[in-house]
């Protein structure tokens, strides 16, 4: 956010648009999160503290939350951002492939959740761009872990013996899984946990084959 700093991450998933986590946007008694004129998006960039030297700087336009969204249980954690104009693609700077709606993501792949977010429950912010490998896992279990909290459009990812996982200020950011063909496809957004990386307590994502539909009718199917 233009005043605050880092606050969430996003995927970019076409020359205009990205995909983050709703529960990014929900305005605080002091801030107002939801206003599209208050954030900045950062591609391409891998060290926060250089220039953005060969990556892209753009305003978001508007703000398109998922109407169904519940802040109470996560439940489709999900918004798009429409850029105040298209980025041009290069080295650095490249949109990740949403899945159709009838694309698996088998339990037990191994994919990478990227961010600058926090490096350990209450530290600091990381100052360059983190990536951990992080393995589906199958959502019954994870119920189980989270007394039924997992809905069918999450999905968890992590390591069941802790260590690695997102943690805050990795929200809104991608999980994405190398697939047919060689190519990224976005299984997941960052949305909640129970802290980070603790022994049974994986990583909850928003689950993006759920919503695939929503976001081409959103995107007018520029997406």
């Amino acid at each position: 956010m233009e005043r605050y700093g880092h606050v969430c991450g996003a995927t970019l998933v076409s020359s205009r648009w990205l995909i983050s986590a709703a529960h990014c946007f929900q305005d605080s008694d002091a801030i107002k999160y939801s206003d599209a004129r208050a954030w900045r998006a950062y591609l391409g960039m891998r060290v926060m503290t250089r220039g953005n030297h060969g990556g892209a700087t753009r305003l978001i336009r508007r703000i398109l939350l998922h109407p169904q969204y519940d802040q109470f249980t996560s439940d489709y954690d999900i918004a798009l951002l429409e850029l105040s104009a298209p980025v041009f693609f290069n080295d650095l700077v490249q949109p990740v492939c949403v899945p159709a709606s009838s694309h698996t993501f088998t339990t037990g792949t191994s994919c990478f959740v990227t961010g600058w977010g926090v490096l350990m429950e209450d530290g600091e912010l990381a100052s360059r761009l983190q990536e951990a490998s992080v393995k589906i896992i199958n959502r019954k279990v994870c119920n189980k872990l989270y007394d039924d909290a997992v809905t069918p459009r999450m999905l968890c990812a992590g390591n069941l013996q802790g260590g690695v996982d997102a943690c805050q200020g990795d929200s809104g950011g991608p999980l994405v899984c190398l697939e047919r063909g060689r190519r990224w496809f976005l299984a997941g957004i960052v949305s909640w946990g129970e802290g980070c990386a603790r022994q049974n307590r994986p990583g909850v994502y928003t689950q993006v084959v759920k919503f695939t539909d929503w976001i081409r009718q959103q995107t007018k199917g520029q997406v």
